[in-house]
């Protein structure tokens, strides 16, 4: 798929399939937030696969109500970094890279808060992270259960204005 067609066509699926997804394509998915933009080249940050279908359950139950619909996704991404100045700024770069793989691969995706939200450490603690690391993101990874619909976006003149 053309990358600009990959940004036009994702949208935040939350409605799966019971389908898994293959280590092979998650490991593309996180190679591509492993390549994201980062401030002075840190890379801070570290990623959590998990395809165990309980555990993801047990994941969307920490981060609910926000992700609910978890407990029905074969899989997840968690983000996290170890602490840096721009730490927000890179691992949400990371964030959209993962998300837009997932796309480019016809896997659907959601990006469910995490950056100080009242779970954030509970889920670093179930993902057995560092006490040096924060949660970023918690990322629903599964085939859509149900065509995608795009939502309309501003117009692109409403948007830009040029000096």
């Amino acid at each position: 798929m053309d990358f600009f067609d990959v940004i036009k066509k994702r949208v935040s699926v939350r409605e799966f399939l019971d389908k898994p997804v293959s280590r092979n394509d998650i490991n593309r998915i996180i190679d591509a937030g492993r390549l994201a933009a980062t401030a002075r080249n840190e890379q801070p940050w570290r990623f959590v696969g998990i395809v165990d279908k309980s555990k993801v359950s047990a994941l969307g139950r920490i981060v609910s109500p926000n992700g609910a619909f978890m407990v029905s996704a074969p899989a997840a991404i968690v983000v996290l970094s170890v602490e840096t100045k721009y730490y927000l700024e890179d691992c949400s770069a990371a964030t959209e890279n993962i998300l837009l793989a997932a796309r480019a691969l016809g896997i659907g995706s959601c990006w469910i808060a995490g950056d100080k939200k009242e779970y954030a450490d509970k889920v670093v603690e179930f993902v057995g992270g560092g006490r040096d690391q924060r949660l970023v993101s918690v990322i629903a990874i599964g085939y859509p259960a149900k065509p995608e619909t795009v939502r309309d976006k501003k117009p692109f003149d409403d948007l830009l204005r040029w000096l």
